[in-house]
């Protein structure tokens, strides 16, 4: 019984020496989201194509 109560506390003992790695970044990280929404444009621009194929129907 004292062989298995030996290695019982061995395996706890080398369970909890685990090494444990960190990795941090000396400055916090930021990210910057400078998003530029055309949306309008497009819609716009895409209204006016349908203009222009719609008056024009012999182009395509």
């Amino acid at each position: 019984m004292s062989a298995r109560f030996l290695l019982f506390t061995s395996i706890v003992m080398l369970a909890a020496c685990s090494h444990r790695v960190q990795v941090e970044a000396k400055e916090p990280i930021t990210i910057n989201l400078n998003v530029k929404v055309d949306h309008e444009i497009r819609v716009k621009v895409d209204k006016e194509l349908d203009a222009i194929f719609s008056e024009d129907s012999d182009l395509f």
